[in-house]
């Protein structure tokens, strides 16, 4: 499994800083190889490019971490679209349990830095089955941020669509988060298949523990997954989950825009 326990609540498991090193390090080296040669192929992971999207894509952390981010995030997320424009979405067991103010998103992060700041997460909105039960086809959750500085998460970064009901796998769909063991993110993009008709995967290597919450984006930047689900995201690194956002996920987004 994918699943990094918050620290406030439980330890977590971390990976050796060797094989982080080494990961970094061969990223590093197939992004630069890709920079040259153009767009990468489908299935192919590296260092993500700082964009405007990328932007968008941030890693959580306890809220003791805010002044000492470096090494100390465990999920990521994203932001999506909502009238308060103040909205992410993440996975539902990396914040189940969480209070506001117990966690912070910072998006952009890289090697310790928040370039659009550090901001504070509210109560998250989590699905009925994953609070009675752990439901795997319910692991997808959302949260308001505080404001910061007078401003809004969204018209800091920009925000994507969260969009419930599309139909995945005839497209491909970019996936891009926060390996426990880096300090910047990754993305990999393919087509995703069905796996029954609440979960859907994806083959791409180098997605391990600290991923979870990653959004899967399609071209037109819409969000129609977010990494957990089986497994709560999967038990190898190369091969990652999402559950189906369907109408509990479409329900899940109207009860968190609705109570502002």
């Amino acid at each position: 499994m994918k699943r990094i326990t918050r620290p406030a609540r439980a330890s977590f498991t971390s990976r050796p800083a060797l094989l982080g090193a080494a990961v970094l390090l061969a990223l590093t080296s197939v992004s630069a190889a890709s920079a040259n040669a153009g767009p990468r192929p489908l299935g192919f992971t590296a260092v993500a490019a700082e964009t405007a999207r990328t932007a968008r894509v941030g890693a959580l952390f306890g809220a003791g971490r805010a002044g000492a981010l470096a090494g100390g995030h465990f999920c990521t997320a994203s932001v999506v679209h909502s009238p308060q424009r103040d909205l992410i979405v993440t996975a539902a067991h990396c914040v189940a349990g969480a209070d506001g103010g117990d966690l912070v998103f910072v998006p952009g992060y890289r090697d310790g830095r928040a370039p659009y700041g550090v901001w504070r997460v509210g109560r998250p909105y989590v699905p009925y089955g994953w609070v009675n039960g752990q439901d795997e086809d319910s692991d997808v959750a959302l949260a308001h941020l505080d404001a910061l500085d007078g401003r809004r998460i969204e018209d800091v970064v920009g925000a994507n669509r969260f969009r419930a009901g599309a139909a995945t796998g005839a497209t491909a769909v970019t996936v891009t988060g926060y390996p426990d063991s880096l300090e910047k993110p990754v993305s990999c993009t393919n087509r995703p298949d069905r796996r029954g008709p609440a979960q859907q995967r994806i083959d791409c290597p180098g997605f391990p523990g600290g991923t979870s919450g990653s959004p899967w984006t399609d071209a037109d930047g819409q969000v129609v997954g977010v990494l957990g689900g089986h497994e709560e995201g999967g038990d190898t690194d190369d091969v990652s989950y999402s559950v189906v956002l369907r109408d509990s996920a479409a329900e899940l987004y109207r009860e968190a825009t609705a109570a502002f």
